[in-house]
């Protein structure tokens, strides 16, 4: 597993975080209020769909299967999906606590099992 967190000073704070094998113990992206501008996540070496899983609390305080995540983005299949946070007023969806994400084979709240290979997400934020 490779994490990289690489800091840009321009556009305004500009953050990228990557995890090149991201699973089922969540990762802490950024443990204090962040924009999150998109996500882009690489299911390519699985032959079964992936959900990534977004939380607003901090890292140590997500129970991966019980607590309830503020968005699941799924992945199909050997394919990589990127979403990208906009809204009409501004970009970016706003975690107000903290930013934390997991990679499980079930969508919704459930599901603890990592996919069988690698994920790559990264994760883009202000």
């Amino acid at each position: 597993m490779s994490i990289s967190n690489i800091p840009a000073a321009a556009p305004f704070g500009f953050s990228e975080y990557t995890d090149t094998n991201i699973g089922a113990t969540a990762d802490g992206i950024k443990g204090s209020s962040t924009v999150l501008t998109s996500v882009s996540i690489n299911n390519t070496s699985n032959v079964a769909a992936s959900y990534v899983k977004l939380y607003n609390v901090a890292s140590g305080s997500v129970t991966v299967g019980s607590t309830v995540p503020d968005d699941v983005i799924s992945v199909p299949a050997n394919q990589t999906v990127t979403v990208i946070y906009q809204t009409a007023a501004s970009p970016g969806k706003t975690f107000g606590t903290a930013l934390s994400a997991c990679c499980v084979t079930t969508g919704g709240t459930s599901g603890t099992t990592a996919p069988s290979s690698s994920v790559t997400a990264t994760f883009s934020y202000i």
